[in-house]
């Protein structure tokens, strides 16, 4: 695949369709792979990745490369089309700036992951059926694929691009996820189960903001935690009610927005399951007004900013949130 997808590069960088991809690099370890810009053939050969590793959604950083003189090339995979749809549809990317090639995905892998197992000094994972095969300094460890892969991996909502100018491989279809089954373990907790669950989890947040600068969703010119007349300003909680209302915030703040593209989680250096707090808004969403996936269209309303006649009342949204 990576060598389709610079062949690809290369050609529409020499026909003038694009003055500049924006794919990946490697980092200083085989499995730290993040989004770069490539202006040339010869940077393409030299530093352009695209492996088991590479996970992350490039669509947040076409919002300012869309804005640059020419066009730009970005490879997407199923899961980042919606992030590119929901933010063309906020109309935070210039559509016309962007040249987007589809490229198939069959998920990716956790480092942390495969590190939790005790495998250390990783210069290598290659996928075998159901396994992965990871070389290391000290030999080859092998164990299950749903072990080492990334959790929002695992409940992939679909394989089917919504947008594109063309695409490497085939298409796939939208998957019947089990994505909210965490989800309704947790609504199934009693009240104090549930905010113990999310007290030892929140507790762990060293504020750092990745969650934040990695959501496609959080896309704000100024954030109202980088705001110091907020009250709220960007620092280590004072408390455990700061340390819970940042997250919660947050999630409100994306509701209705959120594509479940998972990248919150990705990259939380503290391994806080954040998606779930998402996860739980979509699936109340879909159960007070239907069906509704962020990002699917670049046309659609979401149902908390449309107003329609058959919607709940807040009466029965509040019977709900009684139970």
């Amino acid at each position: 695949m990576q060598e389709a997808m610079i062949s690809k590069a290369k050609a529409l960088l020499a026909d003038g369709t694009v003055t500049r991809v924006i794919g990946w690099k490697r980092g200083e370890f085989v499995y730290d792979v993040t989004p770069a810009v490539f202006e040339s053939a010869q940077e393409l050969d030299e530093g352009f990745v695209y492996d088991d590793f590479t996970a992350a959604n490039v669509s947040k950083y076409l919002i300012k490369e869309s804005r640059k003189e020419g066009k730009i090339l970005c490879f997407l995979k199923p899961c980042d089309t919606y992030s590119f749809n929901q933010l063309i549809k906020e109309h935070r990317i210039i559509r016309e700036n962007v040249y987007i090639v589809g490229i198939p995905s069959d998920g990716k892998l956790d480092a942390e992951k495969i590190k939790s197992k005790g495998i250390t000094g990783i210069l290598s994972a290659q996928r075998d059926g159901d396994t992965v095969k990871v070389e290391t300094l000290y030999g080859i460890e092998t164990l299950p694929l749903a072990d080492a892969m990334l959790e929002k991996c695992l409940s992939c909502k679909s394989k089917k691009h919504v947008i594109y100018d063309e695409l490497i491989g085939e298409d796939g279809e939208v998957i019947d996820s089990d994505r909210f089954d965490m989800v309704e373990k947790l609504e199934n907790m009693t009240a104090e189960e549930r905010f113990e669950f999310w007290r030892s989890e929140l507790s762990k947040c060293i504020r750092c903001n990745a969650c934040r600068n990695v959501c496609p969703a959080c896309s704000c010119e100024k954030c109202v935690f980088d705001n110091p007349q907020s009250g709220v300003e960007n620092k280590a909680p004072a408390d455990s009610f700061e340390e819970n209302m940042f997250h919660i915030i947050r999630a409100f703040h994306v509701a209705g927005r959120c594509t479940d593209c998972g990248e919150c989680s990705r990259v939380c250096p503290q391994n806080i399951p954040l998606h779930l707090l998402n996860r739980k808004f979509i699936k109340d969403i879909n159960s007070l007004y239907g069906e509704y996936q962020a990002g699917e269209d670049t046309t659609s309303r979401s149902p908390l900013t449309n107003y329609d006649t058959e919607d709940c009342e807040p009466k029965i949204v509040h019977e709900r949130g009684v139970e």
